[in-house]
């Protein structure tokens, strides 16, 4: 049976063009509730990939994330946010996309083509068996992320992957391979849409439940947050307020002192 990809199959919607914005809006809003329900449809692959993902970081490796087009970029979004929110190196979680940091902001022509250019960009950054890498690529047929995978488990480094097609070449290379079947787009093919956002949502999951694994939320706050701006500062000292008996004043002592809630209140009366 041939692969087909389903997200670029036709939608059920026709002349786009003469929907009114209401019209527009709550079709859109209406597929877009069918993906956490596809996610939810996944989540034994997710299981599977954070279980072996905290593993590896527990031995010293580092999360890649590699994808081409909206899929790296949204690997770029998580991997960027990992720091700030978690408190952890800026090199423990990596997003790299196909044709470098220029290709954030606009395309970079043929780059998700290049079947080899992942694993030079992953040799940058020492790449070795303690790391884990997950390719993410709506279609499941990009050259660049495929290519990268296939020379990671050529040497033995973990692999994983998001798509939105079953079957999907990718799927099929990857060691934990995560299939989020969102089905056709609104608009024919554009994967930024229903595909990026359940790529998101996993990427959510991924990153988080592996930083709580790590201990890196006590409670439900993060307790070892980057202090970046006011508002964050005004944050942590609240969070201090809710874990020890102290004034505002004293817990803005105590985070200055100490640097971060997890210190502050470790380091309280001792």
């Amino acid at each position: 049976m041939a692969f087909t990809k389903t997200t670029e199959q036709s939608s059920k919607y026709e002349h786009l063009e003469k929907m009114s914005v209401n019209e527009l809006l709550t079709n859109i809003n209406n597929e877009d509730k069918t993906v956490p329900l596809a996610v939810e449809k996944a989540l034994p692959q997710i299981e599977a990939l954070v279980t072996q993902t905290v593993a590896n970081l527990k031995l010293g490796g580092r999360i890649f994330y590699i994808g081409a087009g909206t899929s790296g970029r949204l690997g770029v979004v998580d991997a960027s946010e990992c720091p700030p929110t978690f408190g952890v190196p800026f090199d423990l979680v990596n997003g790299i996309i196909a044709g470098g940091d220029t290709a954030i902001r606009r395309a970079v022509e043929n780059a998700e083509d290049n079947a080899t250019q992942a694993w030079i960009d992953l040799q940058a950054h020492n790449i070795n068996q303690n790391d884990i890498v997950i390719g993410i690529a709506a279609s499941g047929t990009t050259p660049y992320v495929i290519g990268g995978l296939e020379t990671c488990n050529a040497n033995n480094i973990v692999t994983g992957c998001i798509t939105n097609n079953a079957g999907s070449p990718l799927a099929l290379t990857a060691k934990f391979p995560i299939e989020v079947v969102v089905g056709p787009e609104f608009v024919t093919g554009s994967s930024r849409m229903k595909a990026g956002t359940a790529q998101k949502l996993v990427l959510n999951m991924i990153s988080t439940a592996s930083m709580i694994q790590l201990g890196k939320v006590k409670g439900n706050k993060m307790v070892d947050m980057q202090l970046s701006n006011i508002k964050l500062v005004d944050r942590g000292v609240k969070m201090i307020m809710g874990e020890i008996p102290v004034s505002y004043e004293e817990a803005s002592e105590l985070l200055k002192k100490y640097g971060s809630v997890r210190n502050a209140v470790d380091n309280y009366k001792k």
